[in-house]
């Protein structure tokens, strides 16, 4: 099997423009960013509200493996098994950041023959978006130890100020600095991760440049000495830094490997943010297609209970299924398999990992949206192997289909798409929330720790207790819960793997993100900037005098 860049690489893109026609948008609809990538303009969008919406399908996994396993290539498969089966459907999906590329993930753009186009491009700049909310989120920052600098006219407490400065990459250095706000007069301060930023979070929950400005006027970014809370908009900030986002607001239109539509925007982690792409993308992909395939990061306990939680809930986007990512091999981990044993045929590992899938079935049906398991096919699978896993959701009234699009493209996914059309045009879909906006800040992460994690309680420290005190004296109780944990259990412990129950949940901190409009709480020993493995895949990635790009695969 080639490398997912020489796969790239010998693939035959066309010009945009022509991927643009194909779903009806005229040159004038797009803002072309060379040959290959564009924006649909706000214009454009306008021009599509009268068109009804195409059924929203959510793509998510089960508890990934450290190297994660195959979600978006899934995801990137289904689109273009739609179009091999004569359906209509536009992929929806995140764009990749820039801490994993050059982490221990590696890219985010599919994989093998499931792939979008240009990956190298879209896995390193691609059209500047998370610059721009990078530079919106500082030039906040700056703003605002100016202003304390320049005689501090708010009165703001600077050992209370609670925006932080970011940048897209890991680095741990980065967790704890100083800030000199004055002669002689210094403040503690942190980075976090661009993509774990309000800001990220604020563009991705916008319907509007309008919407948008408003939500970056109502970040809270400290309190005075008085106790009061002091906004974004006090500052003055919000025009200057919805106009670094002008461009970054519209969605970017690209192609898969087969040279089918796909459009990406946004890109929150799904285990310290709400892990989803835009709503103006997956909006504006309901309208262009008959289908909307979008997918949430890592499992189904954070980034498919933040998409119908907080995405879902704030835009009013109505689910039609939802397909369920597994392999073997992550199965076989979290069955105490290594991963450099998961090559293995092991049944009793699979047995014990099982567990996994189980309450990931069950936990979707709490939302009342039918589920379809796509079983990921590694070459190392065994006939026994991926008999088992149907054998099992056959017992659970759920179907589950092989999907080999890694190899084989949208050929691979074809039974996987006819079986996914055929669940959502039956109709059964009833989809409702979790949990309702008016229970307590406490109720509502209780209310997901004990019926998504399975956990038997949720201990709260007390800067979280005092924190909730504040969040409800501001008025923000009525607002969803976004919970950052890790992604490799469905706990607040990554050794804790398979089906934990009766586990405790540890909420370490709280905070409000007014602007994006959810409350953040941090379990375990979560960080919001992450650092660098021992052997990081940039080590590996290069470029030779021709300007080709190597190692982000």
């Amino acid at each position: 099997m080639k490398s997912d860049v020489q796969i790239a690489s010998e693939a035959k893109m066309v010009n945009i423009k022509e991927i643009a026609a194909k779903i009806g948008l005229t040159e004038d609809d797009i803002e072309q960013y060379g040959k290959y990538k564009a924006k649909i303009t706000a214009k454009a969008r306008e021009k599509l509200q009268s068109k009804p919406d195409g059924k929203l399908i959510l793509v998510t996994a089960i508890n990934p493996t450290p190297a994660g396993e195959g979600k978006t290539t899934t995801t990137v498969g289904l689109g273009q098994a739609m179009a091999k089966i004569g359906k209509k459907a536009i992929i929806a999906i995140r764009e990749p950041s820039l801490g994993p590329v050059f982490g221990m993930k590696g890219g985010a753009a599919g994989g093998g023959y499931s792939q979008v186009m240009p990956m190298d491009e879209i896995n390193l700049h691609f059209t500047g978006d998370f610059h721009a909310i990078t530079s919106a989120n500082n030039l906040l920052c700056a703003m605002l130890d100016n202003h304390i600098y320049h005689g501090n006219e708010l009165n703001i407490d600077p050992a209370r100020v609670i925006i932080k400065r970011t940048l897209d990459m890991n680095d741990r250095a980065l967790r704890r600095i100083t800030v000199e706000i004055g002669e002689n007069e210094t403040r503690n301060e942190s980075f976090m991760i661009t993509v774990a930023s309000e800001i990220m979070a604020i563009l991705c929950l916008s319907e509007s440049l309008s919407d948008l400005k408003e939500k970056l006027g109502n970040i809270l970014v400290a309190y005075d000495k008085d106790g009061y809370p002091v906004y974004s908009r006090q500052l003055k900030a919000d025009g200057a830094m919805a106009a670094l986002l002008k461009n970054a607001v519209d969605p970017n239109l690209v192609q898969t490997i087969e040279n089918t539509p796909c459009i990406i925007h946004g890109g929150p982690f799904a285990n310290i943010a709400h892990g989803c792409n835009s709503v103006i993308a997956t909006r504006t992909a309901l309208k262009l297609g008959d289908y909307c395939i979008t997918e949430a990061g890592f499992g189904a306990d954070l980034g498919a209970q933040k998409f119908f939680d907080i995405k879902c809930r704030k835009s009013g986007l109505i689910p039609s299924a939802v397909v369920l990512v597994v392999t073997v091999r992550a199965l076989k981990y979290n069955g105490g398999v290594q991963v450099a044993d998961l090559s293995q045929e092991n049944l009793d590992a699979l047995n014990k990992g099982i567990c996994n899938l189980t309450t990931h079935i069950e936990n979707l049906k709490n939302y009342n949206l039918p589920v379809i398991v796509a079983i990921n096919h590694f070459y190392t699978d065994t006939e026994s192997e991926l008999a088992f896993i149907k054998e099992h959701c056959e017992t659970m009234g759920v179907p589950a289909v092989v999907s080999k699009a890694f190899a084989l493209g949208g050929e691979g996914a074809e039974k996987l798409a006819t079986k996914l059309c055929e669940i959502c045009n039956s109709n059964n879909a009833n989809f409702k929330l979790l949990y309702n906006n008016e229970l307590s800040i406490k109720d509502k992460i209780e209310t997901i720790a004990t019926k998504i994690y399975r956990a038997g309680r949720v201990e709260f420290n007390p800067d979280a207790k005092e924190a909730i005190k504040g969040i409800e004296k501001l008025g923000y109780a009525n607002l969803p819960v976004c919970i950052a944990k890790t992604q490799y259990s469905l706990s607040d412990d990554p050794k804790l793997l398979g089906a934990p129950k009766g586990h405790t949940i540890n909420i370490r901190d709280i905070y409000v993100s007014a602007g994006a409009g959810f409350i953040v709480a941090l379990a375990g020993k979560i960080l919001t900037m992450p650092g660098l493995p021992k052997r990081p895949s940039a080590e590996r990635i290069n470029i030779d005098d021709n300007g080709n790009i190597s190692g982000i695969f």
